[in-house]
């Protein structure tokens, strides 16, 4: 089975939805994530759930396009978080079409973090989208097994865990931890490959993971291994930023090549896949 390719918005991040749609056909990609709020304080999104007029704009341009928006991003979960503030993302996100919001765990109180996602996930599921809660080594879920005791404590059919393979392969999670997620909370999952050994400190963790990924099978990620581990076809999302390379030989022959690496990568995934 061969699984959907999504562009993911990291990727491409100086890259508004609108063009990012014209990059996603041109290269094969199946679908887009769209960033509409910045991952930390500063940095580059889209809200377009601010401006009528721009969002107006992408849904004329995908209703003309095979392309469709799979993931939105990001709402992190820390002390203060209110789902109501993001009734607006969700609306947006539900007249995009798209299927996943991607939630980051930054709140160190485990039973209000958790609290914090079922609620989430409640309000999700009120849009037809998924809390896709992303495990990373420098955050309150850093690793697998602490994203599914945080979404099992959750109900509906919004719980969904999401699996970068760069994470997986920087933290404690093993393929017997990726294979004990249930199937049903599995929507998509992020592909890239990272240098090996992974850094010793948090702050060099984050900043590969924002600025300086690997191409598929170029790093020392076991990523067919982990992909063995999760159901066949399942939808995969290239993320992948490293501007030095990107610009080193253009934004075309980047995500041509980005695509035929994924794809072989998956290609040496057993056919017994999806536990």
């Amino acid at each position: 089975m061969t699984a959907p390719l999504g562009l993911a918005a990291l990727t491409v991040l100086d890259t508004a939805p609108l063009q990012q749609v014209d990059l996603a056909e041109k290269h094969g990609f199946d679908t887009i994530g769209i960033r509409l709020l910045p991952a930390a304080p500063g940095t580059t999104a889209y809200p377009l759930h601010e401006d009528d007029a721009a969002l107006d704009a992408l849904i004329r341009r995908l209703d003309d396009s095979p392309i469709e928006v799979f993931d939105l991003e990001i709402i992190r979960l820390g002390a203060d978080f209110d789902p109501k503030s993001y009734v607006p993302l969700l609306e947006a996100g539900a007249r995009l079409g798209a299927k996943a919001v991607l939630v980051g765990g930054d709140d160190r109180d485990r039973a209000r973090l958790a609290d914090s996602y079922a609620r989430l996930a409640e309000l999700c599921a009120q849009y037809g989208i998924v809390a896709s809660l992303e495990f990373m080594p420098w955050t309150a879920v850093p690793d697998a097994t602490t994203a599914v005791e945080i979404v099992a404590q959750a109900d509906g059919p919004a719980r969904s865990v999401l699996v970068d393979g760069l994470h997986v392969g920087r933290s404690s999670t093993t393929l017997d931890d990726l294979a004990a997620i249930p199937r049903e909370w599995l929507h998509y999952a992020q592909m890239c490959d990272g240098s090996v050994p992974a850094p010793p400190d948090d702050a060099e963790l984050i900043r590969q993971a924002r600025e300086e990924r690997l191409v598929p099978g170029t790093g020392g990620i076991p990523l067919a291994d982990i992909w063995s581990t999760l159901p066949a076809g399942l939808p995969v999302s290239i993320e992948l930023p490293n501007e030095p390379f990107r610009r080193a030989v253009g934004t075309d022959a980047w995500l041509a090549r980005l695509v035929a690496a994924t794809r072989e990568v998956l290609a040496q995934v057993p056919a017994a896949t999806g536990r």
